[in-house]
């Protein structure tokens, strides 16, 4: 039987026949797989839209959807999944049409135990092989975008600064000139702005390696959430913003104080990232059924409801002035939920254009 590994549960073939005596001589011949049936198509299709199947063993000729469109059906839901046609029929149009829509490999009717076994077997491998492409070809576009995001978000400052040395070096500009120390402590900014990507760059290459899983330690929640504001450049650089907290007293829990400090601070940095002149942004911690739930509420600029659903995706930011110029690498959110998903948590975004975001952080109940 084709497994991944000694714990994990048996692979899953969905057998689809109008004939119940057929199904029934498959599943027999399968008893090492969990089988699923259906009697047609339109059956095998919202079985299949649940998940979990692994291979699909089709008839053509069904009622109410035949083999070949289910087939083409599938494929569109999910390209990696391993499709077996079952048919008696040897016409040359038939097997055309089923290669056309990807059909991975035939069997024909009357059936071979055996051989249906050593095929549903092969097909497992395949899919396998056809998981581990589609793996590498997304991970091989993230690459590229991501490359192509930091060369954008490092182009803009190293452009201003270059610009500035060489306007300075031609004699352009009165270094006794007000407009020069204004341009100066510009070019600061845009100095410290690049220091503080290379630091972000260290970090996401820190923690974003969870193939070690997590490493739990004791923490206290209430000593963590006060140092990220001491140690936050994006507050510093928003003086303006008060904060208030309501932290109730918790005892340690056990976290990877590494990656939970990380998502804490993306959202805290957020609120401030995106605030008004002169905002507020309110930091609660509280005692949440079975576990412990963190808010951090602003009166920002807000996110439409378009864009809620986006914020967690990689490389995605919130731009409402259509600028460009988001600081950052669009990471830190999707990264923040990653964190919070592997310690059995949640993470939930409530916002409102003009009135303000609350994110609420929910971690379960681990004292240590």
């Amino acid at each position: 039987m084709f497994t991944a590994g000694r714990d994990q549960q048996p692979k899953t073939i969905m057998i689809v026949d109008d004939e119940a005596i057929i199904r029934d001589l498959c599943r027999r011949a399968l008893k090492d797989y969990r089988v699923v049936e259906a009697a047609d198509g339109e059956e095998a299709l919202s079985i299949f839209e649940s998940g979990g199947i692994d291979v699909i063993l089709t008839d053509v000729m069904m009622p109410k959807m035949g083999g070949i469109e289910l087939l083409r059906r599938v494929k569109e839901i999910d390209p990696t999944i391993v499709v077996v046609i079952m048919t008696g029929f040897a016409e040359k149009e038939i097997i055309l049409n089923a290669l056309k829509a990807d059909a991975d490999e035939f069997i024909t009717k009357p059936l071979n135990l055996l051989q249906l076994k050593t095929s549903v077997d092969k097909s497992l491998v395949k899919k396998a092989l056809k998981e581990e492409i589609a793996n590498l070809k997304s991970l091989d576009r993230l690459k590229t975008n991501f490359l192509s995001i930091v060369s954008h978000k490092f182009r803009t400052p190293i452009t201003t600064i270059s610009l500035f040395l060489q306007n300075f070096a031609g004699g352009v500009y009165d270094p006794e000139d007000a407009t020069f120390r204004h341009n100066v402590g510009l070019i600061y900014e845009e100095a410290r702005y690049l220091e503080r990507l290379v630091a972000d760059l260290l970090t996401f290459s820190r923690v974003m390696d969870t193939s070690e899983g997590l490493k739990l330690e004791s923490c206290d929640l209430n000593r963590i959430i006060p140092k990220i504001f001491t140690e936050s450049q994006e507050i510093a650089g928003n003086s303006g913003v008060s904060v208030s907290f309501d932290l109730e007293q918790i005892p340690p829990i056990l976290i990877d104080k590494e990656k939970i400090t990380f998502a804490i601070r993306q959202v805290i940095d957020n609120a401030y990232k995106f605030s008004v002149p002169e905002g507020t942004v309110l930091v609660s911690m509280k005692t949440a059924s079975g576990g412990y739930k963190i808010t951090v509420e602003d009166n920002s600029i807000g996110i439409s409801r378009e864009e809620l659903p986006k914020i967690f995706e990689k490389f995605y930011q919130v731009d409402s002035s259509l600028t460009g110029q988001i600081r950052g690498f669009g990471l830190g959110l999707y990264y923040a939920k990653e964190f919070i998903r592997l310690h059995n948590g949640s993470i939930t975004v409530d916002s409102e254009p003009g009135k303000g975001t609350k994110v609420t952080i929910t971690l379960p109940l681990q004292e240590s």
